[in-house]
């Protein structure tokens, strides 16, 4: 008998009132803002910063994805299965997913097998309407700052040649890349070439997941930066005086989600920026939550660890004062055969040369997570195709480098198959060997703090610089932002900018063609090679796939 897709076991698991996993937590039911029978929103004045402090904050990252996929999401939820399964107090902490990979190529963001938070279909799609309001918060500033420049009596003289600012949409549609708007005469605005970012890529989206109230949200919402006037000094929201009601717009997705996993234990989810191009990581305040209802909180950092962990360390845990006490680094046979040498199409046949050549990726992340002060444990993610001969290589390189490596099995067995990892991980934040610290001090120049990154994260030899980047330096610098943590924008397949160079590349250099300028969110982000802020459809896209029958029954959706 086939193994059951996602969605079949999403469908037949019979979910719990959003009450009585609110109750699980400590939660009055009272206090919850429900939306249906399994969701809810939770207020704000859950955080208990007295409390929060005791919490032990777990993160989950991985070595360098590959297409085939990897797993830190079903890792995460498995972990935190694992953890309730020992009698421990645990919380899972995800991003939401993002519309577009749901019907392009990448699929959904809730898990998978019997690792799973649901209800699947509604977190995957439209869930509690934060990415909505997260859209329109973005895409008023964007028809304030058009209003400004038709509005010759209150103008502000911005220049429309320098105007930074975006719409959004949360669907992958290649033709809104770059647009030209204005046209059709006068009335319709002042024509200027303009495009669209896919939404988790809104700076909005980073604001709201770094924000750690809602007073801090409509400061750093004020605070976006929009472009220069024709005397070249700046213009920010503020000068629009767009923050208050954008902060309007987000008064409900400021607040974190409930829902629940398979088992029936309780998940928080809320923000979704994308890592390679945003920090990666849900939101300060549902972290920051989790560390107040519960005594373990598994959270995750997109892509490999060179991008989404990196950030959460220097961006996320920075700004919110948190204090990792472990990491979990997701890998897979297969993975460790692609960054070998073996090609996507053979990635489940078992190649022992390639993946001990491909190793030298999960090494690296390693030394990079213990760079942080952190100490790691590495959950092989375990497929069918896996061999003993290839599991054992994996342990022992592990054990080598100071690393347990631990066989999870949550896709298949749920909680059952995570215990050995949620027992190794509780090892290492009882041993309390961890003793974070950043990589770098935020008073260093910018090109510095790039450099480090750079050198002690990709292994780089140096960083080149565009003239677009050289002027956009001296634009951070007459801003006042040289203080601020950088947020790398590269390939997330490669250590390096070149996608093309698996495992642990050598000899290369790191070229920063451009830096965008997020003075809301607290950052700067060096654009590294080619990074697609809309993405496109694939050639057949999932939503082909789908379907929905008279009763409302999904099917295709993964």
């Amino acid at each position: 008998m086939p193994f059951p897709s996602d969605l079949e076991i999403a469908q037949n698991a019979q979910l719990k009132p959003i009450a009585q996993i609110a109750q699980k937590l400590g939660i009055d039911p009272e206090v919850i803002e429900p939306y249906g029978r399994t969701k809810a929103k939770l207020p704000l004045t859950l955080i208990d910063e007295k409390k929060l402090a005791k919490g032990k904050l777990i993160l989950v990252t991985a070595l360098s994805p590959t297409p085939a996929g990897e797993g830190k999401t079903t890792t995460s939820i498995g972990l935190h299965e694992g953890l309730s399964k020992l009698g421990k107090k645990s919380v899972v902490v995800l991003r939401e997913p993002s519309l577009g990979p749901v019907f392009g190529m990448k699929g959904g963001a809730a898990g998978g097998g019997y690792a799973q938070v649901v209800p699947m279909e509604d977190i995957n799609l439209h869930f509690t309407g934060d990415f909505s309001a997260i859209e329109k918060a973005n895409n008023l500033l964007a028809a304030l700052i058009d209003n400004n420049l038709q509005n010759r009596k209150r103008s502000l003289g911005i220049d429309p040649r320098t105007i930074a600012w975006k719409r959004v949409m949360d669907m992958n549609d290649r033709a809104l890349r770059d647009i030209t708007i204005g046209l059709g005469g006068t009335g319709n605005g002042v024509p200027r070439q303009d495009g669209f970012n896919i939404t988790p890529a809104s700076e909005v989206m980073a604001i709201l997941c770094l924000a750690t109230s809602f007073e801090d949200l409509k400061k750093r919402l004020g605070d976006i930066y929009v472009g220069q006037r024709w005397d070249r000094t700046p213009v920010y929201a503020r000068d629009l005086k767009a923050e208050a009601a954008m902060a309007i717009l987000l008064k409900d997705a400021i607040k974190p989600n409930l829902v629940q996993t398979l088992e029936g234990n309780p998940a928080i989810l809320h923000g979704g920026p994308f890592a390679n191009i945003a920090q990666g990581v849900n939101s300060v305040l549902a972290t920051k939550m989790g560390l107040s209802l519960g005594d373990y909180v598994v959270t995750e950092a997109g892509f490999g660890a060179d991008l989404g962990a990196e950030k959460f360390f220097d961006i996320k845990c920075r700004a919110a004062g948190l204090k990792p006490s472990a990491a979990v680094i997701v890998a897979t046979v297969r993975a460790l055969r692609y960054h070998g040498g073996v090609d996507v199409k053979e990635v489940n046949t078992a190649a022992p040369d390639k993946l001990k050549a491909g190793l030298a990726n999960l090494g690296r992340h390693i030394e990079n997570v213990v760079k942080f002060g952190v100490k790691a444990v590495v959950a092989i993610n375990h497929f069918p195709t896996d061999t003993e001969e290839e599991i054992a290589m994996i342990k022992a390189y592990c054990a080598e480098r100071g690393a347990e490596a631990v066989l999870a099995q949550g896709f298949a067995k749920g909680g059952d198959g995570m215990t050995d990892l949620a027992n190794a991980v509780l090892r290492v934040v009882d041993e309390g060997k961890s003793d974070f610290k950043p990589l770098y001090d935020l008073a260093l120049p910018i090109k510095e703090k790039i450099a480090t990154i750079a050198r002690e994260i990709y292994r780089a030899d140096g960083v080149d610089y565009s003239n677009d980047a050289e002027t956009a330096l001296r634009r951070i610098d007459k801003l006042g932002l040289n203080h601020v943590p950088i947020c790398m924008a590269k390939t997330q397949y490669s250590f390096s900018d070149n996608v093309a160079l698996r495992a642990a590349p050598t000899g290369f250099r790191i070229t920063v063609r451009d830096i965008e300028i997020s003075a809301g969110a607290g950052f700067v982000v060096p654009i590294c090679g080619e990074i697609m802020r809309m993405p496109g459809l694939p050639e057949v896209p999932a939503s082909e796939g789908m379907d929905i029958d008279a009763e409302g029954r999904i099917t295709g959706l993964s």
